[in-house]
């Protein structure tokens, strides 16, 4: 079931994610520009983040190849960053917990899963939803 709610990590919890994580993988990076994917994943770049996107299609996005699935990426990503509907969460989920080497998952405003971040948080994998990564990093950071 994908309730809404405001459950999200603190401050604190926010300025972790942020400072520890350099490689976010961005599930739904759009390469259409007016898209909020898109748009967060180049302030992220600007940030001097590495991004990873993953979409359906394209082959490059911001300069950047563009995977299928989290498990096509042959290297260690921090933080997972979903721009899919709260249903996907799930499933995305796994695939974190089945790579092993994700530090956080982050759902953007509106992209609530309480069960599927509760799943995650068993896998001591830090979660965050229903907010902006571009967002907090201003306010934060």
């Amino acid at each position: 079931m994908c309730e809404l709610s405001n459950t999200t990590a603190d401050d604190g919890q926010i300025i972790d994610i942020l400072t520890r994580c350099r490689t976010i993988a961005i599930v739904g990076c759009s390469p259409d520009d007016t898209k909020d994917s898109h748009k967060v994943a180049l302030y992220l770049q600007s940030k001097g983040y590495k991004i990873v996107p993953i979409y359906p299609k394209n082959d490059e996005i911001l300069g950047e190849k563009v995977y299928r699935s989290l498990e096509d990426i042959p290297f260690k990503i921090d933080l997972v960053d979903i721009f899919r509907k709260p249903k996907v969460i799930a499933d995305v989920v796994d695939e974190c917990i089945k790579r092993g080497d994700i530090y956080a998952v982050w759902s953007q405003i509106g992209l609530v899963n309480n069960t599927a971040m509760a799943k995650a948080r068993k896998y001591n994998i830090k979660t965050v939803q229903n907010l902006c990564t571009k967002l907090e990093h201003r306010r934060v950071l």
